[in-house]
């Protein structure tokens, strides 16, 4: 096992945190705030730390193998939130409260134990976006760049981390990275300007389309989205929240090269755009066949406010722009399951993903054909081709990790006494990177602020879980990893 290469690479990006910090500690100072020290010396220290790291694993290295990317990609998301952490320490938040606050920024869950945010330091809100959008795409652009250099494959731990199985549509793992970052960046730009244009300031605007592309949620005001009830800027953040959805090596093949057939031949984006639409829908046709009084002015306001929620949940981003809780029960059942589904493959959306639903409710239609008749060949097939047994194995694997810890962290949180809305609905938010859950504590409307350490800890490796995917830290959590 070469470590050197993975501190290596740890140190680089520990120092691109550091130098992150310091747009925070600027706008500290143009506020003349009394914290505007905070961010300085945080990244001061982090950047001492990173340099101190890629000193100490200088020199030549060797080709790392896939044991070594495994490891890299569990300790850069183990590592990166404690850096990121700092600021959060160093204003006052307790060790558990900051690495919560930290680990939900970089998996974009857009869960937060903070209140008051209309009144906070505007660098440490600043903060709070930029850490989402590192984490959204730019944490896997940096490593895609930085590691073919370090002789560790850069598209293995994209592949790892991400469950993209789509393949390279350039050559050179360089050039996805320039194509993959440019599109993350030129979309993210376009939505500060829309949210600008749709009323929005231009503070709020830049931290907004930050947490909207990364589809983390982290808002600058506690009433979320629903400060902006007023403008048009839902409208934005529906199709925007899609987007971020959507592959984005997709998108870089429609944005910069101009190819338009790749996305309409996948079948993700179908899928996910029918599952938006029609719970949507079913929540708007419940709402004007049973709910009295109405909740909503007229039909176009149900679907506008259902959609945006809806799509809200399934990408993970986490905004909301009404309690939706208090919609009724089957509403409740309804956003409970959006949680689990996720967006696309590829996309900053976590969540089980369109291709393994997919895959997965084939997998049981052909099962239950051979049931009936025992002799027929029931072949499943994805986007036109035929799925191999590893690929049925590792999504059945994937999911069976994903409901277990969902499970057992739910178990978990009711022993240590949440009510079982509170209980199910974090654990499930959490698990999905999500953001919100249910009921009046950790809801649309509330925060994980009155959680206990240990639920709070719970939820935390939770995020961390869900934005490995699950295997790859549990394949290094086994003796035979460790023995070579």
């Amino acid at each position: 096992m070469q470590l050197r290469p993975l501190l290596l690479a740890i140190g680089i990006m520990t120092v691109l945190l550091g130098v992150a910090m310091l747009p925070c500690a600027l706008i500290d100072w143009a506020d003349k705030r009394p914290e505007a020290h905070v961010f300085a010396v945080s990244s001061f220290g982090a950047v001492f730390i990173g340099t101190c790291l890629w000193v100490l694993a200088r020199g030549e290295v060797e080709r790392t193998g896939q044991r070594e990317g495994f490891l890299l990609t569990v300790l850069v998301w183990t590592a990166l939130p404690a850096v990121a952490a700092i600021p959060f320490v160093a204003s006052g938040m307790s060790f558990t409260d900051a690495m919560f606050e930290s680990v939900s920024g970089l998996t974009t869950t857009g869960a937060t134990v903070l209140t008051g945010l209309d009144s906070m330091p505007r660098g440490l809100l600043l903060w709070r976006s930029i850490i989402q959008w590192f984490g959204g795409i730019g944490i896997i652009v940096t490593a895609i760049a930085i590691l073919p250099q370090l002789r560790v494959g850069g598209m293995q731990l994209f592949q790892l981390e991400n469950s993209d199985r789509s393949g390279k549509f350039l050559p050179r793992v360089t050039d996805i990275a320039t194509y993959l970052g440019l599109t993350y960046l030129i979309i993210s730009l376009t939505c500060a300007l829309v949210y600008y244009l749709c009323g929005m300031t231009w503070f709020d605007a830049i931290c907004h389309a930050m947490t909207t592309m990364s589809a983390g949620g982290y808002s600058t005001h506690d009433a979320s989205f629903g400060y902006f009830n007023d403008t048009p800027a839902a409208y934005a953040a529906t199709f925007f929240m899609f987007i971020a959805g959507l592959p984005f090596s997709l998108l870089a093949m429609l944005l910069l090269q101009g190819r338009v057939m790749p996305m309409l031949s996948d079948p993700q984006p179908r899928v996910y755009a029918g599952i938006a639409v029609t719970l949507a829908a079913i929540i708007v046709i419940y709402h004007e066949a049973v709910v009295d009084p109405p909740i909503f002015d007229h039909v176009f306001h149900g679907f506008k406010e259902a959609l945006f929620n809806i799509i809200s949940v399934m990408t993970g981003t986490g905004y909301a722009s009404a309690a939706y809780d208090t919609w009724g029960t089957p509403v409740m059942a309804i956003f409970l399951g959006a949680t689990f589904v996720g967006g696309c493959a590829g996309s900053a959306a976590c969540g089980l993903k369109m291709f393994r639903l997919e895959i997965a409710s084939k997998a049981m239609l052909a099962y239950s054909r051979r049931m009936v008749q025992p002799h027929r060949r029931a072949p499943i097939k994805y986007g036109g081709k035929n799925v191999d047994e590893e690929t049925l194995q590792s999504v059945m694997v994937f999911m069976f990790l994903y409901f277990a810890t969902f499970l057992i962290s739910a178990a978990l949180l009711g022993l240590d006494g949440l009510d079982p809305i509170t209980a199910i609905s974090g654990a499930a938010t959490t698990v999905s990177n999500v953001g919100p859950g249910l009921g009046p504590i950790n809801g649309p409307s509330g925060t994980f602020q009155s959680f206990s350490d240990f639920s709070t800890w719970v939820c935390t490796i939770n995020m961390l879980l869900g934005r490995l995917e699950f295997v790859v830290v549990f394949v290094v959590l086994t003796r035979r990893f460790w023995r070579g």
